[in-house]
C-alpha cells in the first residue's frame, strides 16, 4: 500500500509540470540551421542530398497535448537497404500527438501493433517487433509483409506465428538500424549503429558509413530519445540501477527470455494454437515473437523490466519518477526483445498521428544553450589514430547540438573543417592530402571548445 501511495504522489507531482519544462514538449532535437537528410543507394557510398529537412521542425502544445512536426527524416544517413527493399526515406506528413499527462490503464493492456507506435525525439518513427508477417499454417508459408504477399486461397486464418522484424529484416536494416516502411523510414530497435555494438553482427556500416541517434555509454544514464504513443518517455540501454535513482548505472534488462521448445504448437501460457514451422535453423528460435516467454520470477533486482519493457523509476529529466520505457540489448549490445515497448502498452494509448491540429496551441521556442555537464558527458573518440586515411570523430552521447570540428596544425593554421549535425553521432576528417606529423582536432558546440586531441597522419 505504501508503494502505490508513492507511486500516486510521484505521478501528481509530474502530472504538475510546467509546460516549458515537460520533456513531451522540450526534449525533441529541433532543425534550426535547414539541415536536410541524405542517403545512400546501393552501390556508391557517396552519400545523395535530400531536399528534405531533418529533424524535427516544430512542436506546438496545448493543456494536454504536444503535437510534434517532422518528416521523419533523420540527420543520420539513411539505407542503403540491402535485402531489395525499393524503398527510400520519404517526407511523412502531418503531427506526432503525444500526451503530455499520460495515464497507466487500469483494464486490460493495449497491443502494440504494425506501424507507428511512438517517436523518436529526432522526428522518426518507432515500430514495434512485428514486421508484417506470420505463418499461414493452411499454407506452410510466411505471408503477408514487404515482398510477402498473402498466401494463395485467401488470407492468413490466424497470425500465431508472428515474425520478428530484428532477426528477419536484419539484412535491409542500415547502419543506424532501420528501414523504410512504404517510404516510412522508422526503427524497431535501440537507434545506436551497428558499428558501436560491442559484437558487431552486420557490416553494413562498413560499407556504407553512418551512424545512429546516439552512442551507448555504459558509465551514464542513456538519454530520452523517444515517447510512445501512450505518451510514456523511452530512454536508452542505460539506467539507474534502483528505481530511486541510486545504485550507479547498470545495463536494463529484459524479463522476456526464449523458450526451450523444438515445435511451435502452443503459447507460452499453454494456448494451443495452429501449428508453426518446427525449430530449425531457418526458423531459429527467435524467430517468432511466440518463442519469448515472460519471466516473473527474474532476479529480484529492479534493472529487470516489466512486461511492457519499463519500470516506474527515478531518471534524470524526470527526478520525481515516471513510468519509462527502456531499449533493451543484451551484454554485446545487439538488441535484446520486445526492444523498446511492448508487447503491450503500459498506459492508455491516445496519441496517434495526425494531419491538423484541432485546437488552440501554443509554439514551443527552444533554447540554444548547451549546460557544462551536458557537454562533459560527449566523451570523445577519435580513431584510427594514427591514420593516414580519414579521422572518425566519436560524441559518446546524444548531441543536441551541431558540433564544429577544426583540424589545426601544430602552428596553430586551421586546416580543415567539418561538423557533426544535432541528432547524429560521428563526423569525419580527411587525413589523404595532409602532410604526415601531428595535428591538433579541437570540438566546440556554440562556440565553446569541449576538446582538443591529437591526432597523428602517417
Amino acid at each position: 500500500m505504501k508503494k502505490g501511495i508513492l507511486c500516486l504522489a510521484l505521478l501528481a507531482s509530474f502530472f504538475q509540470l510546467p509546460a516549458q519544462t515537460n520533456p513531451a514538449i522540450t526534449s525533441w532535437i529541433f532543425n534550426t540551421t535547414g539541415l536536410k537528410g541524405r542517403h545512400y543507394v546501393n552501390g556508391n557510398s557517396t552519400p545523395i542530398q535530400d531536399n528534405v529537412l531533418a529533424n524535427v521542425e516544430s512542436v506546438q502544445y496545448s493543456a494536454d497535448w504536444s503535437y510534434i512536426k517532422a518528416n521523419g527524416i533523420p540527420a543520420y544517413i539513411t539505407g542503403p537497404f540491402l535485402d531489395g527493399n525499393p524503398s527510400v526515406a520519404t517526407a511523412q506528413t502531418g503531427y506526432f500527438k503525444i500526451p503530455l499527462h499520460p495515464v497507466k490503464t487500469t483494464g486490460t493492456p493495449t497491443n502494440t501493433t504494425g506501424g507507428n507506435i511512438g517517436a523518436f525525439i529526432n522526428g522518426v518513427a518507432l515500430f514495434d517487433y512485428r514486421d508484417g508477417v506470420a505463418w499461414n499454417p493452411n499454407t506452410n508459408a510466411l505471408c503477408g509483409g514487404p515482398g510477402n504477399p498473402a498466401c494463395p486461397g485467401g488470407p492468413m486464418t490466424a497470425q500465431a506465428w508472428n515474425r520478428d522484424a530484428i532477426p528477419a529484416e536484419r539484412g535491409g536494416f542500415d547502419c543506424a538500424k532501420a528501414h523504410p516502411a512504404m517510404g516510412n523510414y522508422h526503427h524497431h530497435q535501440n537507434p545506436s549503429a551497428f558499428n558501436l555494438d560491442l559484437v558487431v553482427i552486420s557490416n553494413v556500416c562498413s560499407l556504407y558509413p553512418a551512424d545512429g541517434l546516439y552512442a551507448i555509454n555504459d558509465l551514464q544514464h542513456s538519454p530520452l530519445i523517444g515517447f510512445a504513443y501512450d505518451g510514456f518517455p523511452i530512454y536508452g540501454a542505460y539506467g539507474f540501477k534502483n528505481t530511486d535513482g541510486t545504485g550507479g548505472i547498470v545495463r536494463m534488462k529484459s524479463s522476456y527470455k526464449l523458450r526451450n521448445i523444438t515445435v511451435r504448437t502452443h503459447h507460452a501460457d499453454g494456448t494451443d494454437v495452429a501449428d508453426g514451422p518446427p525449430v530449425s535453423a531457418t526458423y531459429p528460435l527467435g524467430y517468432f515473437r511466440e518463442d519469448y516467454e515472460y519471466i516473473t520470477t527474474s532476479p529480484a533486482t529492479s534493472d529487470y523490466l516489466d512486461e511492457h519493457n519499463g519500470r516506474f523509476c527515478v531518471t534524470p529529466e524526470y527526478t520525481q519518477g515516471i513510468y519509462a520505457y527502456f531499449c533493451t540489448v543484451n551484454e554485446n549490445w545487439n538488441s535484446a526483445y520486445p526492444y523498446a515497448v511492448g508487447p503491450t502498452f503500459y498506459g492508455v494509448k491516445s496519441a496517434s498521428k495526425v494531419q491538423t491540429i484541432g485546437e488552440p496551441v501554443t509554439t514551443y521556442s527552444p533554447t540554444t544553450a548547451v549546460s557544462e555537464g551536458n557537454l562533459e558527458q560527449l566523451n570523445i573518440a577519435i580513431f584510427p589514430n594514427p591514420s593516414g586515411d580519414f579521422f572518425a570523430i566519436q560524441a559518446g552521447a546524444l548531441l543536441r547540438e551541431k558540433m564544429d570540428l577544426r583540424l589545426y596544425d601544430l602552428s596553430g593554421k586551421l586546416v580543415q573543417e567539418t561538423e557533426i549535425q544535432p541528432g547524429s553521432t560521428i563526423g569525419y576528417l580527411d587525413a589523404q592530402t595532409l602532410y604526415a606529423g601531428v595535428y591538433i582536432v579541437s570540438c566546440c558546440v556554440n562556440g565553446q571548445v569541449i576538446s582538443n586531441k591529437k591526432v597523428v597522419v602517417e
